[in-house]
C-alpha cells in the first residue's frame, strides 16, 4: 500500500471562495484538505482549482460519506468514486470517520455514532481493509464527536481505535475539538482520554470549532459545528499531544461561518506555533 505522509505542517480546510486569495497571498500552509465528496464530478471549476492547489501544496482527502461504522455493505459505487478520486490527485492522506451516516438506501448527512462492541470491531475492521484494498493505500480514521453513549458498548473508544489500526494496519486522525466535545457531553476528562489514545498510529491532527447548546432536559452540551475559532482548551490540549509526539500535521477545519483567508491564515498561525515549539523538544511521532 502506498504512504504518503502529509508533511508535519500547518493544514487548512480549502474553500472555493478563498481560491483568489489563496493564488494572491500564498500563507505558511503545509497542505489543503477537501472533503472527497464534493469532487465526485469529473470536471469544472472545483477540479481546475483542485488541481492548481494540487500543484503547489500535499493535500489530505477526508471523506464524510462512506458509512465506515454502518451495519450494512459498503456502498461500492461510492467506493469506486473514492478510488477515482485518489488516483487523479494522488494525495498524500486519505481519511474517513468512525461513524455511520447510511442505512439500507437512506442517507443521512451526519456522521453518527455507534456502539464500541467486538461486533462492531469486526465488522468496522472488515470496511477498513476492503476501503484499503479498494484504494490500495494505508487510510486514516478519525475519533468521532459523541452525544451520547451505548448501553451496549463495551470497549473504550481509544481501545477500540487502538485495536483497529492493529488489526488493518490503518493509521488514525484525531479530531482534539470531538475529543473535547464529547468529554464535555459524556462526563470525562479529554486529558485522560488522550492519556489513553494510541498516539503512535495518529497521521493526521484536526482542529475545529464548537457552539454551546441545551438538550431536551435543559443540560449544557456543545455540537461539533465548524463553524468558529479553536477554542482555547483544544489548543491546550493540541500543546500537550505535541509536547508527547512532537510535531504532527494539523488542520485547522472550518465549514461553517468561513471567515475571510486572513483571518483563517492567522489561526493557523498559531498552531504553527505550538508545531514549531514541539519540533525542538519531542520524539517524531512513529507513524506519522
Amino acid at each position: 500500500m502506498t504512504l504518503a505522509p502529509l508533511p508535519a505542517e500547518v493544514g487548512l480546510s480549502f474553500k472555493p471562495q478563498h481560491f483568489a486569495a489563496i493564488a494572491e497571498q500564498p500563507a505558511a500552509v503545509g497542505f489543503f484538505e477537501v472533503h472527497a465528496e464534493n469532487y465526485f464530478g469529473a470536471g469544472g471549476a472545483p477540479h481546475a482549482q483542485l488541481t492548481a492547489l494540487r500543484h503547489d501544496y500535499a493535500l489530505s482527502i477526508h471523506g464524510v460519506g462512506l458509512s465506515i461504522g454502518g451495519s450494512g455493505p459498503l456502498d461500492g459505487a461510492h467506493l469506486a468514486r473514492l478510488k477515482a478520486l485518489c488516483e487523479r490527485y494522488q494525495p498524500e492522506s486519505f481519511s474517513e470517520h468512525l461513524a455511520w451516516a447510511s442505512h439500507h438506501e437512506t442517507f443521512f448527512n451526519d456522521l453518527l455514532p455507534l456502539p464500541l462492541n467486538e461486533t462492531s470491531l469486526a465488522r468496522v475492521a472488515a470496511h477498513v481493509d476492503e476501503l484499503q484494498s479498494t484504494l490500495q493505500r494505508r487510510v486514516l480514521i478519525e475519533n468521532p464527536a459523541s452525544y451520547l453513549s451505548f448501553s451496549d458498548g463495551t470497549i473504550a473508544e481509544p481501545q477500540f481505535l487502538a485495536e483497529l489500526a492493529a488489526r488493518t494496519g490503518c493509521g488514525l486522525l484525531l479530531d482534539i475539538n470531538n475529543v473535547y466535545v464529547s468529554a464535555i457531553n459524556l462526563g470525562f476528562d479529554p486529558q485522560v482520554y488522550l492519556d489513553a489514545f494510541p498516539l503512535g498510529y495518529v497521521g493526521e491532527i484536526h482542529l475545529a470549532g464548537h457552539s454551546a447548546a441545551t438538550d431536551a432536559e435543559g443540560r449544557a452540551m456543545l455540537i461539533d459545528t465548524h463553524g468558529a475559532p479553536v477554542a482555547d482548551p483544544v489548543f491546550a490540549l493540541h500543546q500537550r499531544v505535541l509536547a508527547q509526539t512532537g510535531p504532527l500535521p494539523s488542520l485547522i477545519e472550518r465549514d461553517n461561518d468561513v471567515p475571510d483567508w486572513a483571518s483563517l491564515a492567522a489561526e493557523a498561525a498559531t498552531a504553527a506555533a505550538f508545531l514549531q515549539a514541539a519540533r525542538t523538544k519531542a520524539p517524531t511521532n512513529e507513524a506519522a
